[in-house]
Order: structure tokens, then C-alpha cells, then sequence
């Protein structure tokens, strides 16, 4: 793509003249950069609602023989400010971060605040035993460790594919 076409130059190419030429440059610039940025967002883990900021925290899941192990990064967070609760086939995460630093020197005043929550809840196959569930916090990464049912571990097996006739 060449520059001519970026700047959309190749479809209307004569000045205006009854306008100013630096204004007709300003609103080029600016439908090249709106072009240009229109895909672009605030990361997904960054939400605004009306009074605060909502923050939602990658999650992973991940499935071996013995068990599911949720791990979700909580930066910033301690674990008394994180709550899990394991029903019906359901494990639901939710967490509130309040953060105010204040700094007080000769001839100014600073005060920062954030807070923000979440709510996120994982759905489990009815193999998971979340009576048994356990849950690890460290460095602002918690990991759930949900065992699945005695007898329910799935033994690899190779299955015979046949012809169809």
C-alpha cells in the first residue's frame, strides 16, 4: 500500500479552496489517525463502569488425569481480599482491590485511590470433586487444585477405527 492511498490522496486530489490549508491538513490527520486507531482498545482486563473500574483476571484451566487446576493472576491483590466458593458444578472467584497511597511533603499533597472488583466463575464437568477442592495463594497468582472423582480418571485407549461398508 503506498503512501497515497493511506492518506486517501488517490480518490480526491484537488484542494479545496474556499477552505484553509492548514485546517484541510488537520482533519486529513485526523481521519488518517482515526482509520488508523479504530481497532485499538484498553486491554480486556480493563473495564470502566459508572463509579469505579472492573478488572477481569486471566484465568487458566487446565485438565490432567487426576485433577483440574485453575490458576488466575491477581496482581496487587492479597489473598483476604479474594473469595472462592465451589456449587453445583461451579467454581466462582470474586475479589475487591482498594488501593489509596497519600504523600505528604513540604509544599504539595498527593493522594492516589483505585478500587476495583470482579466476578468470574469457571464451570466444571460433574467428574470434579469440589468437595475436595484446595486453593493456593502466592505472588498474586491464585491456583485452585479440584481432584476429580475417585474412578473417574480416564485411562488412555486406543480405539479401532473400522470401515464403513
Amino acid at each position: 500500500m503506498t503512501a497515497r492511498e493511506l492518506l486517501h490522496l488517490g480518490k480526491n486530489t484537488q484542494p479545496n479552496h474556499g477552505s484553509n490549508p492548514i485546517v484541510s491538513f488537520q482533519n486529513e490527520m485526523n481521519k488518517l489517525f482515526s482509520d488508523f486507531f479504530s481497532d485499538i482498545s484498553l486491554p480486556s482486563w480493563f473495564n470502566r463502569n459508572e463509579n469505579s473500574f472492573s478488572i477481569i483476571p486471566a484465568i487458566d484451566v487446565v485438565e490432567n488425569n487426576k485433577e483440574f487446576k485453575i490458576t488466575v493472576e491477581l496482581p496487587g491483590m492479597d489473598a483476604k481480599d479474594v473469595q472462592v466458593n465451589c456449587s453445583e458444578g461451579y467454581v466462582t472467584i470474586k475479589g475487591e482491590k482498594k488501593q489509596e497511597n497519600k504523600e505528604e511533603h513540604e509544599g504539595y499533597f498527593r493522594q492516589e485511590r483505585s478500587y476495583g472488583s470482579f466476578h468470574r466463575a469457571v464451570t466444571l464437568p460433574d467428574i470434579a470433586n469440589l468437595d475436595k477442592a484446595e486453593a493456593n495463594f502466592k505472588n498474586g497468582i491464585l491456583t485452585l487444585s479440584v481432584p476429580k472423582k475417585v474412578g473417574t480418571q480416564t485411562k488412555e485407549r486406543k480405539i479401532e477405527i473400522k470401515q464403513a461398508v
